[in-house]
């Protein structure tokens, strides 16, 4: 089993380094080119759970979650602009977000799994994206758990500013996290292209 692991979690590993390497680019005034990346993870997770059920799921995603601590280490010795690139607040809520998204996707896959095919990964996935960004954004910017890391000032996160530009007044924290999330829930939908070719090639090959 453990070898039939590997592609999934070497998959896994790979999305979660280039996330943590693309966080620290923006894409536009709300996103950062990591937010392309980092919910392709879901698909790794839905992927392995239909070919080899939960515990397996959940083997990658420990290994995905032990690849993310390793990249918050690193990134605290880093020091950037605005000192190191990853906080310890940052490194909490990426860490708790993404364990708790991709333990619930794996709950909801398993629970749906007899459904038809596509209804186990778009919702798992909707779920667990809705789960990682109110968790991420939470826990690293709300000014409400700053007892976290007192010394970390992340009062520019508060400025209040109309959500995405337009709408009505937010922190701008809530505008990245709106962003972010908007972005998941189309990638849920684009995912489902290539869920569903891998599916079909591996079921031709037991055929």
């Amino acid at each position: 089993m453990t070898r039939k692991l590997v592609p999934g979690i070497l998959a896994m590993a790979i999305i979660v380094v280039a996330s943590n390497i693309l966080v620290q680019h923006r894409f536009g005034p709300w996103l950062t080119w990591g937010a392309f990346t980092y919910p392709f993870a879901f698909l790794v997770t839905d992927l392995t759970n239909r070919f080899y059920g939960a515990p397996a799921a959940r083997r990658v995603v420990w290994a995905g979650f032990a690849t993310g601590v390793v990249c918050s280490l690193i990134g605290t010795q880093i020091t950037g602009d605005f000192g190191p690139l990853v906080t310890l607040r940052v490194a909490l809520a990426s860490g708790t977000a993404f364990l708790a998204a991709q333990m619930l996707d794996v709950a909801v896959f398993d629970r749906m799994r007899t459904g038809a095919w596509w209804k186990p990964p778009l919702v798992s996935t909707l779920l667990g994206s809705s789960l990682d960004t109110a968790l991420f954004f939470g826990i690293a910017f709300s000014a409400r758990l700053s007892v976290i890391e007192p010394g970390n000032d992340v009062s520019w996160a508060g400025q209040v500013l109309p959500l995405l530009g337009f709408g009505p007044a937010a922190p701008l924290w809530v505008s990245l996290a709106t962003a972010d999330w908007l972005v998941k829930l189309a990638l849920a939908l684009v995912a489902l292209v290539p869920f569903r070719m891998i599916l079909a090639r591996r079921n031709a090959k037991v055929a």
